[in-house]
């Protein structure tokens, strides 16, 4: 009997409001919510997801480019090397990689289904738990919500939380982490994230100032395509740099570590292409002996993170989960309790968008 092909593709856009808004122009998210039909009736449930720029390009992206080049073709994740080759001539990552997901994400859970497992025991699983990490996305909350926020990370048993960074004045930012560390205690992990805001002189003044707070990295200070002054600003501040979510490709990946420019990656699985590629990462990372840790969407990186042989954090974002939107016709089974991020679907990838 011959392997099933891909039959069709189909998508749906979906925009999500954010109950607390990331920003004033970022009041909601959006999902690419993708089915994949095979030659043996078989479905796969997949998504591409893009917080506020781009959706309806990647909805395009696969409902014309990705949909016409996959049928025909092995309904199998082993065909996403060909298809990044064929959508290269329309960039290398961004867009295109972000669309890529959808497809790559449905044929994993096309493959775990037919197998009767979910998604990370068709990976390989190596654990059934690992720390979570209080995220939110809050330089605009006055001080006093901010500490309200770390208060309620501690209550919940959080380890380890992230704050955003990058204020005009750098005595506001010097003035939050202050407080946060001090509601957080001396015990707790402190991370902070500039979300890109500052260029290199700045980035060394707010890190010479904020570096008294115990921070176990800062995320993005720079524009993540400014690799030379990453791996400059590391040479001048003894506090780890990551960066990630704003890259694309293992290629991309690969250059920053070996340019001397990153302690940490952080790669999003939906926006370097899928679980193909992002476990080609997670390889890069272990070869090259950086530290790894997933950004965001943790229904779909637990699942990944659950199958990989070390241990990383789980990035848990404040009111922003698919379940916490209500966005989910069913409950993953992920549970973020303590600090801990254990379960998930029994099977495929187990998320069906409303």
């Amino acid at each position: 009997m011959s392997a099933p092909v891909i039959e069709r593709l189909d998508t749906r856009l979906i925009t999500l409001p954010l109950e607390r808004p990331w920003g004033p122009d970022v009041t909601e998210i959006h999902v690419v919510a993708v089915d994949v039909r095979d030659s043996d009736g078989g479905v796969g449930h997949g998504f591409s997801w893009t917080p506020t720029i781009g959706a309806h390009a990647v909805e395009q992206l696969l409902a014309r480019d990705i949909a016409a080049f996959a049928e025909g073709r092995p309904a199998d994740p082993a065909i996403w090397p060909e298809a990044w080759a064929h959508l290269h001539e329309a960039g290398s990552g961004g867009v295109t990689t972000i669309a890529l997901a959808g497809l790559d994400l449905a044929l994993w859970d096309l493959r775990a289904r037919r197998s009767g497992r979910s998604v990370t025991d068709a990976i390989g699983r190596r654990r059934d738990a690992l720390p979570a990490y209080g995220s939110g996305v809050n330089l605009h909350y006055p001080l006093a919500d901010l500490v309200a926020q770390t208060e309620r990370w501690v209550q919940a048993g959080f380890r380890a939380v992230k704050v955003k960074v990058g204020s005009p004045d750098i005595a506001r930012d010097v003035e939050r982490i202050r407080a946060v560390r001090e509601a957080l205690g001396p015990d707790r992990v402190l991370m902070i994230d500039a979300n890109q805001r500052w260029d290199l002189e700045r980035a060394t003044e707010a890190m010479e100032r904020l570096a008294a707070f115990d921070l176990a990295w800062i995320e993005e200070p720079l524009r993540a395509d400014d690799i030379a002054g990453h791996a400059e600003l590391r040479r001048r501040t003894g506090v780890p740099i990551a960066f990630g979510e704003n890259r694309h490709t293992r290629y991309q990946f690969r250059d920053a570590i070996d340019a001397g420019a990153v302690d940490v990656i952080q790669p999003n699985v939906v926006r370097v292409g899928g679980i193909t590629p992002f476990l080609e990462i997670a390889d890069l990372a272990r070869e090259r002996g950086v530290q790894l840790a997933p950004h965001l969407l943790p229904e779909l990186s637990a699942q990944v993170a659950f199958a990989l042989p070390e241990e990383t954090w789980i990035e848990d974002v404040e009111s922003a989960g698919f379940a916490q939107l209500g966005a989910l016709e069913h409950p993953t089974g992920l549970e973020i309790r303590d600090g801990w991020a254990t379960g998930g679907p029994a099977l495929g990838l187990g998320m069906r968008f409303r």
